[in-house]
């Protein structure tokens, strides 16, 4: 509870102050300090001020401030004993009812100032995610590229008797209105109120993260720093005076090694100190960054001005605003249209501007940015001294970049990296994967032995075991799949993957970076479209998302093991690599129509290329575990709730006085299957893949796992044993009753079609219109079907 939502008449004990320095130093200043009592005596005649009573004197604040004063109030203090909670501790032995309640409120105040709310900010790359999962023992996904974490990710654990909630926020090079993410990080440090922010930066190349402090330090947040990557930093024979660095920013700098933990303690040793009122060395305290002379009057000359609307100084640094302002940010330019004075303080601008460019020969936004820059330089200057070397050498990455993205050498390479991922997916994932069908049908056996004939042994067998079970088989792959993308990321080859496409990408309309998200879609699509948010251009970001469902998630590669194994036993990896490729031609000349639609201006390609890596084994390990899991849990849920109602409408109405095929033909199933097939006949589908398509729709592993309820008692023919040796039961089945081109056409347009739900979510939230997401939908339907027809019939001809 805050202050300002406390009764009249009532008191409260204070938590902690929220806001900027500035205005929190103020507060504190004036008595609200943790664990003192504070009544609320009057409201004003228009309920704004408030009148408080603390340290025995009054004091009014406007509802605005006292917005921003955490507070334990007598009802949560009653509501606490009322609900049982053994207070016994705390409370005085007789003592008056008063002086009980006065006990719980300032224990419970004592609790909530023990969490600490701490933000993660960072450049792209850092190593904040590694931080965040050291700290916190949380899973994310870590990769060495940009756009990683394309949302907030929270933490929470407990050291030397605090509660850390940690935010790991999006990786962001400034705090500017020029991308998503940008405006995200800025919206949770104003507006969430960190009670500390953890600036990671990476040791081994401070000028540029530095950029990014300078404006934290114009935010006057309390900050601390995490010198991340440190390792490097001393590997390279540089050294760095941290105390020093510190003293300059006026912010306690930690050197750390996320990846194993090294200073890890340290710094929320550190956290701790200045969340507490004050670093030891004196070294937390507000700076102000030194613009030059002219800017400086510049600054001044537009808070004052700013300072005229009273209740500004409650949510925002004016000295914060007023720079940002004179960069022309848009979202500093829509908080002020909304106060009095907002014209004057355009015409204030006005006057700076043209004053500004004759001076320093320059814009208000680039004065200011190279202003930065050379406090950067000046602070570096005095305290970083790099090794330098009489020969410079060439690096590991410059060598294996000199290879890999070569002129003549950098598509087979890659095409060549993506074919022995598919030929491990299936070599090595075929072993598992038949000792897994093999248990599932042991298993599926023996229930069906044991359990006497009705229609709980077909829901337990042909339902459950087959439905989940011939999803479950293709754990392996998915794992496979996983691990290899998992060391792709991490090495920093993806990175280079968009460097060597963004001449490709140009001309379709986008950047080079738009290439990450669609790789990252033969995983999820769903993090993928979300990770466009690091895309600046609006152009580029709406085409990227209508892009991603083209390229194969995980959800399908089931499917595509399924029919490939099947039908194409002697060349899997190439069929599955054509299926991968033709998901990205696809999406290619989906681009050119594209980018005729969306208008837009584009803006440069600017990427990191970070360093290349060696992977670790635990980090490898626990994200492919995390994706296994999540295969599991979906098999545990979606999958298995599909499969018993796939099953539950191909039972009902039950008559087999005619046989199992007229069964399924004429139940609940049969009869949906035969009212969507004219639309699906003239790609070879058989009622049964039509309905396997529409439960895809829920996702995409349910087509598998429909197939199996609906082959499960599919008998076995006379087929050539040697040719199925290797097949599983399903797999069989289909060579029974699928032809080779309306296979082909099949993967196709599972390839191509609707998306998952959770995707169809994701492209609405992202654009923020729920038609983008129909049309795109819409789009991808139309496009397979016309694919798959002319796949139907080329494959006629000529397999």
């Amino acid at each position: 509870m805050n202050l300002s939502e406390v009764k009249t008449g009532e008191k409260a004990v204070v938590v902690k102050v929220n806001g900027h320095g500035g205005f929190r130093k103020r507060l504190i200043e004036m008595g609200f300090i943790q664990g003192k009592k504070v009544k609320v005596i009057l409201n004003a005649p228009l309920r704004d001020p408030v009148e408080y009573e603390i340290l025995g004197y009054k004091i009014s604040l406007r509802r605005e401030e006292a917005e921003k004063i955490d507070v334990i109030s007598e009802e949560e203090a009653r509501l606490s004993v009322s609900s049982g909670e053994d207070l016994s501790a705390i409370i005085p032995e007789d003592c008056a009812d008063e002086e009980k309640l006065d006990a719980v409120m300032a224990e419970l105040a004592e609790r909530r100032h023990h969490v600490i709310r701490v933000a993660l900010v960072g450049n792209p790359n850092c190593g904040k995610t590694s931080l965040f999962n050291i700290a916190s023992g949380a899973h994310e996904h870590v990769g060495n590229y940009s756009g990683v974490t394309v949302d907030a990710k929270e933490g929470r654990f407990s050291y030397k008797g605090y509660d850390f909630v940690l935010v790991d926020l999006p990786g962001t090079y400034s705090l500017s209105a020029y991308s998503p993410e940008e405006l995200y990080v800025r919206k949770n440090l104003l507006e969430a109120l960190p009670d500390v922010v953890v600036n990671v930066v990476d040791a081994s190349n401070l000028e540029r993260n530095l950029y990014l402090t300078t404006q934290l330090i114009d935010m006057d947040l309390r900050v601390v720093m995490a010198l991340n990557m440190y390792d490097e930093l001393r590997a390279k024979g540089d050294e760095l005076d941290v105390r020093q660095l510190g003293t300059l920013l006026g912010m306690p700098c930690c050197p750390t090694v996320s990846r194993d933990g090294q200073g890890i303690p340290e710094l929320f040793d550190t956290v701790i100190s200045v969340y507490e009122g004050g670093h030891p060395d004196s070294l937390a305290r507000h700076i102000h960054i030194n613009h030059g002379s002219e800017l400086e009057k510049s600054i001044k000359h537009l808070q004052q001005h700013m300072q005229e609307n009273l209740t500004i100084g409650a949510h925002y640094s004016t000295r914060y605003l007023a720079i940002k302002f004179l960069e022309y940010d848009s979202e500093v330019e829509r908080i002020i249209a909304g106060y009095p004075n907002a014209e004057e303080v355009r015409e204030a601008r006005m006057e700076e501007e043209e004053r500004i460019r004759p001076l320093l020969g320059a814009n208000l936004e680039s004065a200011i940015v190279d202003a930065k820059y050379a406090f950067v330089q000046g602070a570096l200057k005095e305290t970083f001294t790099p090794h330098v070397e009489k020969t410079p050498r060439r690096t590991v990455t410059d060598r294996i970049d000199a290879v890999v993205t070569n002129k003549w050498l950098a598509f087979p390479i890659f095409l060549l990296v993506l074919y022995l991922i598919f030929w491990c997916t299936f070599t090595v994932g075929q072993y598992p994967m038949d000792w897994i069908d093999a248990a599932v049908a042991w298993i599926g056996g023996k229930i069906g032995s044991l359990l006497p004939g009705g229609w709980l042994r077909d829901l337990l067998v042909d339902g459950i075991i087959a439905g989940v079970g011939s999803v479950l088989v293709f754990l392996p792959n998915i794992l496979i799949l996983y691990f290899f993308i998992s060391i792709l990321e991490d090495s920093g080859y993806m990175a280079r993957t968009a460097f060597i496409v963004d001449k490709l990408m140009h001309h379709l309309g986008l950047h080079g970076k738009s290439f990450i998200p669609m790789v990252m879609g033969f995983g999820c699509n769903v993090p993928a479209i979300m990770a466009t948010r690091t895309i600046e251009s609006r152009k580029s970001r709406l085409i990227t998302i209508a892009l991603v469902p083209f390229m194969s998630c995980a959800g399908r590669l089931p499917i595509f093991v399924l029919f490939v194994g099947a039908f194409f036993p002697a060349h899997s990896a190439l069929a599955l690599m054509c299926i991968y490729l033709l998901g990205v031609l696809l999406a290619i000349l989906s681009a050119l129509v594209m980018k005729r639609l969306v208008k837009d201006d584009d803006l440069p390609f600017v990427m990191e290329l970070p360093p290349y890596r060696i992977p670790t084994a635990k980090a490898i390990g626990r994200h492919t575990w995390e994706k296994g899991k999540q295969y599991l849990q979906k098999m545990a849920t979606t999958i298995l709730i599909g499969s018993m109602i796939i099953w539950g409408l191909g039972y009902f109405p039950h008559d087999m006085s005619r046989g199992a095929e007229y069964q399924q033909e004429h139940s609940l199933l049969g009869r949906v299957g035969k009212t969507v097939a004219p639309a699906l006949d003239p790609l070879g589908f058989s009622w049964k893949m039509d309905i396997g398509l529409i439960s895809g729709v829920v996702a995409k592993e349910l087509v598998v796992s429909s197939l199996g309820v609906m082959y499960a008692g599919d008998e076995a023919a006379e087929v050539d044993t040697d040719t199925l040796s290797e097949d599983t039961a399903l797999q069989s089945a289909l060579l029974r009753n699928v032809s080779l081109p309306a296979a082909v056409a099949f993967m196709i347009f599972v390839l191509l079609y609707f998306p998952c739900i959770a995707t169809f979510v994701a492209i609405k939230n992202e654009t923020g219109k729920w038609s983008w997401a129909a049309g795109i939908c819409a789009y991808t339907i139309a496009v397979a079907w016309i694919v798959a027809f002319a796949g139907y019939h080329l494959s006629a001809l000529l397999l």
